[in-house]
């Protein structure tokens, strides 16, 4: 029997990282790669929490600043700062965080759901809250939390 087959079909897996003090998860499926942070091109004109772009193997990307994004303030220059490269559909984007936790691994029935703080874009970007050993992490919709973002700069 390999390793696989002894997971419950319904584990789904977390990549989980830190970003303006808290902790935040991303389904690893839209996970690429992680990356030590390098500076990056400013774009002018470009939001708060776009920090630039940055040159990934040919493709030019947009870094956004994940802390920026919801409102936490700017990621503070560390060493240990890293940038998540994920996927948004056929779009690939760059989060700066101040560090990756761990790869999380859990039931579906551990997501409990957002709770109702009458914030259309919290219930939107938040897709639940997962309680860890001394925590808890949030679930994020990646594309909800960029586009988001997108449609309160326009």
């Amino acid at each position: 029997m390999q390793a696989s087959d002894t997971r419950s079909a319904t584990d789904v897996e977390f990549v989980t990282f830190h970003a303006g003090g808290q902790s935040f998860s991303l389904d690893i499926t839209h996970v690429r790669e992680i990356r030590r942070w390098t500076a990056v091109t400013p774009l002018p004109h470009a939001p708060q929490e776009v920090l630039g772009v940055m040159n990934l193997r040919g493709s030019v990307i947009p870094i956004y600043d994940l802390s920026a994004c919801f409102g936490l303030g700017t990621t503070p220059e560390s060493p240990r700062n890293v940038v998540v490269v994920a996927m948004i559909g056929s779009q690939t984007v760059g989060l700066l965080v101040e560090a990756v936790s761990e790869i999380l691994s859990v039931t579906r029935d551990r997501i409990q759901d957002t709770p109702d703080i009458r914030s259309d874009t919290t219930r939107q970007s938040i897709t639940g809250v997962i309680t860890i050993d001394d925590g808890m992490t949030r679930v994020i919709d990646l594309a909800a939390v960029i586009h988001a973002r997108s449609r309160q700069a326009a």
